[in-house]
């Protein structure tokens, strides 16, 4: 770490405690450095762990982790939690395989109290444990550090409810806002008002006068009630309490989350003040680096780029699958105005950027709020308009039961865009998104598809727009396209056809989605071999080309599926399946994800672990046949 005064002698939360509250902020502006330098070279999440540096200064500097539970909502804020929690020399394998996660983990480190990779999740486990803490009769704090919008999130919001119902002591929620900017007079106004708000003459003073008008003859009631009205009628002019408060709250704030020193001061006097307790702190998301100070949505995910020029190390030109969605939707939604697109907190990821400039007023951003995008294009389809939900499919995982019992119950046609399915890379098991196929085939009438390419992309498209005979989702990877043109126009995909691309009499590779390119490849491979093998893409999970899989199994042909999703319930069940209702007895065997969580790592590192790269496929087909085998490993089933 170059320039290093202070971070180099940093190797826990103890020896941060060694260093003055004057020193603290050189300490922040060498951990950002060193997240700048990290992030440039890995990749990561940059924005928003920037901004919450001196959060994560002040709370290890204050509190006594991992006695004092701190946990963090998102992960992504807690690059410097995990520098000043003894992962300083680590911090350089961010990302890696078999490097240190980019969220929270509680088996990579004892400061990691809770686990995280999804949104709004910290309030709730946050409450459990407190429970948990006052059964076993502790008095540890227990603080939440909430963000990026995940306070709007369903699930915060019924945290918060229940924490502020049990009225726990010691128990901090960190409101991170870096949505507003501070200014001068409004930090100075804050500062001032939260000093006196935590100091003991303060609240010593309002339990008195709380007292005493209530022992005012006749009046005590009324007195009290009108104490409060005014009292309540200030803060709506001053800070905005209301709401928390009438939640179970105190609130303080909001402060300056970049003045680590207040931060320190305001946090040092948590303990004098009882029940649950929310400090509201304003940040700037990708403090200190002024590319990201100016576009924190272009750089809250990155790649590696290079710090001078702040431009990706990354020459690809090549257009993304969700690049090719977005021009596809914008283009059937000129001549359709019933189209309506709908995504949660993912507006670029997803490729809606396009859309939502050119129709506003059919574009729909809901936050990170993905049950309510799925009943809320439930209402939609129901009154007669063609919502596309864009979800990532980690994501889409927290609305399977609005899924089922908003739209599929109800045979409405919601259209789901499945981003990021399969394996994505270094953010790791909670981003994966290997379990969409599985889920979604359970859902009774559920259509799944999923493009080998981006021509298949757009026919898929031009079908989910025009049916209307219940729910459709289509998934596909993250990452370049295969390059295979769309088509000009919208030729519509007959619903549940295949193809088989390859014909051959050894054996078969049925492939679905983004796996029809290593099957090719392996084809290849295995003609080198002497082995003769059939191709095809299935195209569709549900509902399975039954015509298809019954040809390809003819005079016996072993079958391969394979499927960049879970081995279990997946694409494989569900060819093995058809073949049992048919009572066609053929020897199958499964490629796909292994029944369990893969790491983080490369996507070309971690498909090879899973067996499923071209020469993995090849290795596992030719091993089968010459050994009659049906026993595998990793992936393979």
């Amino acid at each position: 770490m170059p320039d290093s005064v202070f971070l180099e002698k940093i190797d826990s939360p103890d020896d941060l405690k060694r260093l003055s509250v004057e020193e603290l902020p050189v300490l922040a502006e060498e951990i950002r450095k060193l997240i700048i330098e990290v992030v440039s070279a890995r990749g990561g999440h940059l924005a928003s762990s920037l901004g919450a540096v001196e959060i994560a200064i002040a709370l290890h500097y204050v509190f006594d982790s991992p006695t004092d539970r701190i946990l963090w909502d998102v992960g992504h804020q807690s690059y410097a939690h995990k520098i000043l929690t003894g992962r300083r020399e680590e911090f350089k394998t961010l990302r890696t395989r078999h490097g240190i996660s980019g969220f929270p983990n509680i088996f990579e480190n004892r400061h990691d109290s809770f686990g995280v990779g999804h949104a709004s999740t910290a309030i709730s486990a946050a409450t459990g444990f407190a429970v948990a803490r006052d059964l076993d009769g502790a008095e540890n704090f227990i603080v939440s550090v909430v963000g990026d919008g995940s306070i709007s999130g369903g699930l915060s919001l019924e945290g918060i409810n229940h924490a502020g119902n049990l009225k726990k002591n010691r128990f901090v929620i960190i409101l991170n806002d870096n949505e507003m900017s501070i200014s001068k007079n409004v930090g100075a106004l804050s500062r001032y008002l939260t000093k006196i708000t935590t100091k003991k003459p303060y609240l010593q003073f309002e339990a008195d006068v709380w007292e005493l008008l209530g022992r005012i003859p006749s009046m005590g009631g009324k007195a009290r009630k009108l104490a409060k009205r005014i009292k309540e009628s200030i803060k709506t002019l001053v800070v905005p309490t209301i709401l928390f408060e009438e939640l179970g709250f105190r609130y303080i704030g909001p402060l300056d989350g970049h003045d680590v020193e207040l931060l320190v001061e305001t946090f040092s006097k948590l303990h004098q003040l009882p029940g649950p307790v929310l400090v509201h702190v304003l940040t700037t998301k990708g403090k200190g680096y002024q590319f990201a100070e100016d576009d924190a949505v272009k750089y809250h995910g990155v790649g590696s780029f290079y710090k001078k020029t702040g431009n990706s190390k990354s020459n690809s030109k090549i257009e993304k699958y969700s690049d090719v969605f977005g021009r596809l939707i914008s283009r059937m939604a000129e001549r359709d105005e019933k189209i309506v697109a709908i995504t949660a907190a993912m507006k670029d990821g997803t490729g809606l950027a396009c859309f939502a400039e050119k129709f506003p007023k059919r574009f729909f951003d809901v936050g990170i709020s993905e049950q309510h995008a799925v009943t809320f294009a439930a209402g939609l389809a129901r009154e007669g308009f063609k919502p596309f939900v864009a979800i990532y499919s980690t994501f889409l995982q927290r609305s399977l039961d609005q899924i089922i019992h908003d739209v599929a119950l109800q045979n409405l046609p919601v259209r789901f865009i499945i981003d990021r399915a399969g394996i994505v890379g270094e953010d790791g098991p909670t981003h994966h998104g290997t379990f969409d196929l599985s889920y979604l085939s359970l859902v009774p009438g559920m259509t799944v598809m999923a493009p080998a390419d981006e021509n298949d992309m757009s026919r898929m498209m031009a079908a989910m727009c025009s049916y209307e005979g219940g729910p459709v989702a289509m998934r596909f990877p993250r990452g370049s396209v295969a390059g295979v043109p769309a088509a000009d126009e919208d030729e519509p995909l007959k619903m549940g056809e295949g193809r088989i691309v390859s014909s051959g009499n050894d054996a078969a590779l049925i492939s679905i989605g983004s796996m029809l390119s290593p099957a090719m490849e392996a084809r290849g491979m295995l003609a080198r071999h002497g082995l003769d093998v059939a191709v095809a893409d299935a195209r569709f999970l549900k509902p399975l080309d039954a015509g298809l899989i019954r040809e390809l199994s003819s005079d016996g042909r072993r079958i391969f599926t394979l499927e960049e999703n879970s081995v279990r319930g997946g694409f494989g069940d569900a060819v093995m399946d058809c073949l049992s209702s048919m009572d066609i007895q053929v020897n199958v065997t499964k490629l796909g994800i292994a029944d369990g969580f893969v790491p983080h790592g490369t996507r070309e590192e971690l498909l090879e672990e899973q067996g499923l790269t071209a020469e993995a496929i090849a290795r596992t087909v030719l091993d089968r046949i010459h050994s009659g085998s049906n026993a595998g490993h990793g992936g393979v089933a």
